[in-house]
């Protein structure tokens, strides 16, 4: 029951911080995102694409069908602003990110919450 809290608690924060950034990259950056995007190399025209992936991440994780993909492919994007944080140099960065690349993998052993671990089958509301 504990590991089905911690694994429901984890997956309402990070799809809540998924629409959170992805809304956020619609409105006018402020120079904290901009000097955060130019120091990754990255253009400021590629923050709305960057927003509407982040937003439909954060929708995959919510599928039960698609939880384990949505938890891969979030480790994955990751992985790709920790390789561009080590290319512009930013180490501090990198350690930063580190630890929230340990977050999707720990999403992938609790499994989805609304899921009985025994039989695989969605528990159904009563």
């Amino acid at each position: 029951m504990t590991k089905k809290i911690i694994s429901l608690l984890l997956l309402l924060t990070t799809v809540g911080l998924h629409f959170k950034h992805g809304w956020d990259a619609f409105h006018k950056p402020t120079f904290q995102q901009l000097n955060m995007v130019s120091k990754l190399g990255l253009e400021e025209s590629a923050i709305p694409y960057i927003g509407i992936c982040v937003i439909l991440l954060g929708v995959i994780l919510l599928i039960p069908k698609t939880y384990f993909i949505g938890n891969i492919v979030n480790a994955l994007v990751i992985i790709m602003i920790i390789s561009f944080a080590i290319k512009a140099g930013n180490y501090k960065m990198v350690l930063f990110e580190m630890i929230f690349l340990t977050i999707p993998f720990l999403m992938i052993w609790l499994k989805y919450p609304f899921i009985n671990s025994k039989t695989g089958i969605r528990n159904q509301p009563q």
